[in-house]
């Protein structure tokens, strides 16, 4: 008869599991920022190419021009503000108090990274004739990809084990959408190049797994059980 492993030696392999997902995120992350400050000729035709192409649609396109308008809008900091201050305010008032940590320094923590990143990178905007968006500061990564990552992993992690099983899934289906679909329409305006999304999207995969496997040591050095997330009754 076999006895589990102890809960130390579980934590203990999924650390190593965390470190090792880590570090393959970190390759495309870094070879992205290598040709990028290398300006590698490959990947700034396909920057260039899609800044153009996708330019061009949104131009002649006002329904394509306006749906992209749409997610940019709702893979804003504004939304996520309102959206996230409300879950941690609740989690906190049901008790949760170290979800309600995890969810305030993932996302504060993940913007703060990201403004980080691009005044080191100090890449640019793209810049086109007629623009029919604006935005300020750098380009590199995509605030709005890495903070869709973020928000949305935090989103499937938290409400994961109280949602029944087929749905589970339709929210991570709907989640992966919702980012390709704000990656996307960063490019479509023109805001942001391809390359820009990219490393958004590996900066925020690795905080997320940085900031789990975080909480899950402070929760063992506690030796305390998981929160939960409270249901409608407990809140």
């Amino acid at each position: 008869m076999t006895h589990p492993a102890p809960p130390d030696t579980r934590f203990g392999v999924r650390s190593v599991l965390a470190l090792v997902a880590l570090a393959l995120l970190a390759v495309p992350f870094g070879l992205l920022l290598f040709f990028v400050q290398d300006q590698w000729p490959p990947l700034q035709r396909l920057d260039d190419g899609a800044r153009d192409a996708l330019h061009r649609v949104a131009l002649h396109h006002g329904g394509f021009a306006a749906t992209m308008k749409v997610l940019s809008f709702v893979g804003s900091a504004p939304v996520y503000v309102v959206a996230f201050t409300a879950i941690t305010l609740w989690l906190a008032r049901a008790g949760s108090r170290r979800l309600a940590a995890f969810v305030a320094v993932t996302e504060l923590g993940g913007a703060v990274l990201n403004e980080l990143v691009k005044t080191l990178v100090d890449r640019t905007r793209p810049v086109v004739a007629d623009p029919i968006a604006h935005a300020s500061g750098l380009s590199f990564p995509s605030g709005h990809s890495q903070a869709a990552v973020v928000s949305y992993s935090v989103l499937l992690l938290l409400f994961w084990t109280a949602l029944a099983p087929v749905w589970r899934w339709v929210a991570a289906a709907a989640s992966f959408v919702l980012v390709l679909g704000i990656g996307l329409s960063r490019v479509a305006l023109s805001v942001h190049y391809v390359s820009d999304v990219l490393a958004g999207y590996a900066l925020g995969a690795a905080w997320v797994l940085v900031m789990t496997a975080v909480f899950g040591a402070w929760r063992l050095e506690l030796r305390a059980p998981a929160d939960k997330v409270p249901t409608s009754s407990e809140a």
